[in-house]
């Protein structure tokens, strides 16, 4: 009986834990930006938006499309690599380990009111594992954050 009673409360359950995941929530090294947009509106707006930070977009890839494949039904959900070859053969001259980061990438994703966030960890921070190997990533990064926060003010409209 304890044991049907706990499989019941989360059931019931798990329905608001899933609309509380799929909102993103302000993190330690991130930007986070809620927008009034629809998720497909900030997908294409952020894919438009990599040119003005000197950016492209390298890859594309989200569980959502597949998932409505196999007749799941979860929120939108895509993650944008962006970068470019001049910070990547910049990046490769200081430090070859930190080129496993490269594309950063901004992640899209569909709010329960139907809305669309736009959130990206900032490059100096995806970055800062391997400034101490290689001091001089510092000022590529600043640069990366810059680029970034162009890329989010352009496609958020912020």
């Amino acid at each position: 009986m304890l044991l049907r009673a706990a499989a019941l409360a989360l059931t019931l359950a798990l329905p608001a834990m899933a609309q509380d995941v799929a909102d993103m929530a302000p993190r330690d090294g991130w930007t986070v930006i809620p927008t009034a947009q629809t998720f497909d509106q900030l997908v294409e707006g952020t894919r438009g938006a990599a040119k003005a930070g000197g950016l492209a977009v390298v890859t594309m890839a989200g569980p959502t499309d597949a998932a409505a494949q196999r007749g799941i039904d979860i929120p939108g959900n895509r993650v944008i690599g962006l970068y470019n070859n001049d910070f990547a053969v910049r990046v490769l001259r200081q430090s070859t380990a930190a080129m496993i980061e490269a594309p950063i990438r901004v992640y899209v994703t569909e709010n329960a009111d139907g809305t669309a966030t736009l959130s990206y960890k900032l490059p100096s921070a995806v970055l800062a594992p391997y400034m101490t190997e290689a001091p001089d990533l510092a000022a590529i990064a600043a640069e990366l954050d810059a680029a970034f926060a162009t890329v989010a003010a352009t496609a958020t409209g912020s």
